[in-house]
């Protein structure tokens, strides 16, 4: 098609309201990536436990909230499952050879055909969760939830929640709006 000049290579740039709705979409999870390093690491994940802690690098939860055990990573029907990233055991350095640091994360997932209550994780009391991303409705206002109370996920679907999150991140998440 390179050498046609016709509708064989012509490209439609007028989007369709749906098209314009999945394009808003890709642009806002882009960005939770470019500004979220803890999914953008440049090693696996090692489960490896930080000094005098209990958090972990990465932990993958049941709708419970709790670390999976053998017996459930073994079960066949398992279709849901948390898995939190933690911010602080990124464990690289930048190019200044500065320590790399972030936002904790939660991803949970939904695999089955309904909806789940998932018990957000607490290594305190004080903490919070700030909903970046549901994919059942990516258009929805941020909520703010304590640790340890239900995150409601709809069937086949997942959500992307920030830890502790501050006033300023707050009105700059108000704003991502379908045009992130």
């Amino acid at each position: 098609a390179y050498c046609q000049d016709n509708e064989i290579s012509w490209t439609n740039w007028d989007l369709s309201p749906s098209e314009q709705d999945f394009l808003d979409f890709t642009r806002r999870v882009i960005r939770i990536w470019k500004e979220h390093p803890v999914v953008r690491r440049r090693k696996f994940f090692q489960g490896r436990r930080i000094r005098g802690a209990e958090v972990q690098d990465i932990a993958w939860l049941d709708a419970s909230g709790r670390e999976m055990t053998d017996d459930v990573w073994s079960s066949p029907d398992v279709r849901r499952l948390g898995v939190r990233l933690n911010g602080d055991a990124i464990g690289e350095i930048n190019e200044r050879g500065e320590r790399i640091v972030g936002d904790s994360l939660l991803m949970l997932f939904n695999a089955d055909k309904d909806a789940v209550s998932f018990v957000l994780p607490a290594t305190t009391p004080e903490e919070r969760w700030e909903t970046l991303l549901d994919t059942a409705d990516p258009w929805v206002p941020s909520k703010r939830l304590r640790a340890g109370e239900r995150y409601q996920l709809q069937a086949r679907s997942m959500a992307v929640l920030r830890l502790n999150c501050r006033k300023e991140d707050l009105r700059r998440s108000a704003d991502w709006g379908p045009m992130g």
